[in-house]
């Protein structure tokens, strides 16, 4: 016949592989969570690599089509100029000057947008980062507190919840470790 302490322990170790079961049921999901975090931040970071690569590609070619624009404008102005008069040759010289200085503002206007994508590459890479972490920080808590929870069943399926140890006449022991609430 079984005894009282056969018993307890039995039901111990179904406990034990219980909590065995479970916790490592968290480990993979916390792995996997883990994972898909960093998929994500990967993917974030490639998103800005290509949206970098398509802004300069884009300021490039707007660069270019403006120097182009800014010579052919210079060309007529020299061809216009060698068939009129002095006043032609004054309007050539302004007309020349305005191209120079859209050609000036359309640059100026290219490093504003360079360096505003710059800007928001870093921001975006920040922010991945950041999310990452508080996944991988909020899974670990996960795991901490299924681990408390495993300690507590094990402790009260072995009557040992710190009520009823002789010696301590009742005293909970301090040192050990309370969920979060």
């Amino acid at each position: 016949m079984a005894s009282h302490q056969d018993k307890a322990s039995y039901q111990a170790g179904e406990t034990k592989a219980h909590t065995e079961e479970k916790a490592g049921q968290a480990m993979g999901t916390t792995k996997d969570t883990a994972q898909h975090a960093a998929g994500k931040g990967h993917d974030a970071k490639e998103a800005i690599k290509q949206k970098e690569s398509d802004t300069g590609s884009y300021l490039g070619q707007k660069t270019d089509e403006a120097k182009h624009k800014a010579g052919e404008t210079t060309e007529a102005t020299k061809h216009k100029a060698g068939e009129t008069t002095e006043a032609t040759k004054h309007k050539a010289g302004e007309t020349t000057e305005a191209a120079k200085q859209k050609t000036a503002e359309a640059l100026e206007a290219t490093k504003q947008k360079a360096g505003e994508a710059g800007e928001y590459a870093k921001e975006s890479a920040v922010a991945g980062k950041d999310k990452t972490g508080s996944v991988i920080q909020q899974a670990t808590d996960q795991v901490k507190s299924a681990a408390v929870g495993a300690k507590d069943a094990v402790m009260s399926t072995l009557g040992m919840s710190g009520d009823n140890k002789e010696g301590h006449a009742g005293k909970k022991d301090d040192s050990t470790i309370t969920r979060d609430q």
